[in-house]
């Protein structure tokens, strides 16, 4: 008696994961930021046939359609939108690794400042990657409010700052839109409460002044609970319940809750940031600091920081 055993052997390469080419994920992030194929091809110096074939390339790879048909335009499936963090990362992390190997010799020193509002949050991993990709460039950090940064930028005693503008305070680089909203502890009802207490910065802060001017034309009392040019201090008193504050949305951290219409805190604007240089000629190590903060700052997701 003879026993008949069959076995089939599957190829494992088969199984394994496609690779996502960089190339692609760029072309794609294009469709993300100007909006359609047709400025996407002129931005990474394609056709727009060649453009529309990448995508094709990638939602093959991927197995998932990322663009549908709206009239005449494209604009992108629940999937494509999903991947337009995972193709940032991916992207950033493929130019660090190649900066850090092409760009090595880059040496000297950046005296850079920025309020500590953006120090404290948003800023730590973005100078960590400037390290990783500039070994051999020191940045030597100060944090002020914006007013003291743009009068020490302009006297040369900082090479470059990230700044607020607003006031008397503007740049011709600005970097990015920002709301400014309405926050409260995730965990209190402070919001609730008759007289409202605030958590403001100093005296004629803007955000500050932008809070007060809301409250006071819709009637709402209010009350100055506590006030610090210290971002932490404020922080703390809106996480414990202790007060209500104002904030950029990208600075919302865990332990807070973003106020709305709906809870009746009205719209507060919005702002930008942007970036100042000293007088004269900046160096090299200047100019790639500045790049890196700017398309770094620029590209942050907020929803990504609120969910580590």
């Amino acid at each position: 008696m003879y026993l008949m055993i069959s076995i089939t052997i599957t190829d494992g390469c088969a199984a394994m994961m496609p690779n996502l080419d960089v190339d692609l994920l760029k072309t794609f992030l294009a469709i993300s930021d100007t909006g359609n194929f047709t400025r996407a091809a002129e931005e990474v110096n394609k056709t727009q046939s060649a453009v529309s074939m990448q995508m094709k390339r990638l939602e093959e790879l991927l197995g998932r359609p990322l663009f549908t048909r709206d009239g005449r335009t494209s604009r992108f499936t629940p999937d494509g939108e999903r991947l337009v963090d995972y193709a940032r990362r991916l992207v950033a992390l493929n130019d660090e690794a190649v900066a850090s190997f092409k760009r090595p010799e880059l040496t000297g020193t950046v005296r850079f400042g920025t309020p500590d509002d953006y120090a404290d949050f948003v800023l730590p991993e973005i100078l960590a990657r400037f390290a990783r990709t500039h070994p051999l460039v020191t940045v030597d950090v100060d944090c002020m409010p914006t007013p003291l940064l743009s009068e020490r930028t302009k006297r040369g005693e900082l090479d470059l700052a990230l700044v607020t503008l607003c006031g008397t305070v503007s740049s011709d680089e600005a970097v990015r839109r920002e709301p400014l909203v309405w926050v409260t502890s995730a965990r209190h009802s402070t919001h609730l409460l008759d007289v409202l207490p605030l958590a403001v910065s100093h005296t004629g802060c803007q955000w500050r002044a932008s809070v007060v001017t809301a409250l006071e034309a819709m009637g709402r009392k209010y009350r100055i609970a506590y006030a610090s040019p210290n971002s932490n201090a404020v922080n703390a008193a809106v996480i414990s319940g202790l007060a209500v504050g104002a904030m950029p949305q990208l600075c919302v951290r865990p332990g807070m809750r973003t106020l709305t219409e709906k809870d009746g805190f009205p719209a507060l604007g919005h702002f930008n940031l942007g970036m100042l240089r000293k007088p004269g000629r900046a160096s090299t190590a200047v100019d790639a600091l500045a790049r890196h903060v700017s398309e770094s700052i620029g590209s942050i997701n907020p929803a990504m920081l609120a969910a580590e």
